[in-house]
């Protein structure tokens, strides 16, 4: 058996990549609700947050793995540097109905932390839509999980129209 096989696999918000999207989301609802400087959100989670667990037993302990912590300082400030970009690019994508005020603080968050790193376009589509979806659950158990597929879905197919349309205008002849 190969090593990978012999390791169990980790689900969801056990994976780094995943806890990190997970932390970051929390960072954005403490940011967005309290108030608080992105830079001392971000400080407080890696000092104080990150490598225990709820009855503050390790990481190792709990076989929780360590969250990718550049990923969640990278996402915290990618969304606080592009907060009017991301927010539009998700009222774009909610029902005329259903403005992004109204949304669950978390929910709101979660999606702006979305928004950004699909508008980056760092990530394929689908592994960033995978991602979001296992955070969704980590936070919620109701229907909020599909509202974010499907409003995921919608936003990274327009976003990519409009990658195409513009690679096209660039490369028209004058």
């Amino acid at each position: 058996m190969t090593e990978l096989q012999d390791e169990p696999r980790l689900k969801g918000a056990q994976r780094p990549r995943t806890a990190a999207r997970v932390a970051a989301v929390q960072a954005l609802f403490q940011i967005d609700q309290n108030g608080d400087r992105p830079e001392n959100v971000i400080e407080q989670f890696l000092v104080h947050r990150f490598g225990t667990t709820l009855d503050g037993a390790s990481y190792e302990d709990g076989c929780i793995p360590e969250a990718d912590t550049q990923l969640f300082s990278h996402i915290v400030r990618l969304v606080t540097s592009m907060r009017t970009q991301v927010t539009q690019e998700v009222e774009k994508t909610l029902p005329e109905t259903w403005p992004i005020a109204r949304l669950d603080p978390v929910l709101r968050a979660l999606l702006l932390a979305a928004a950004a790193e699909a508008t980056e376009g760092d990530a394929p589509a689908p592994v960033l839509i995978n991602e979001y979806m296992d955070v969704a659950h980590a936070f919620f158990s109701g229907d909020e999980p599909r509202l974010v597929n499907g409003v995921l879905d919608t936003l990274f197919k327009r976003l990519a129209a409009e990658r195409n349309h513009d690679t096209e205008q660039t490369q028209q002849p004058d």
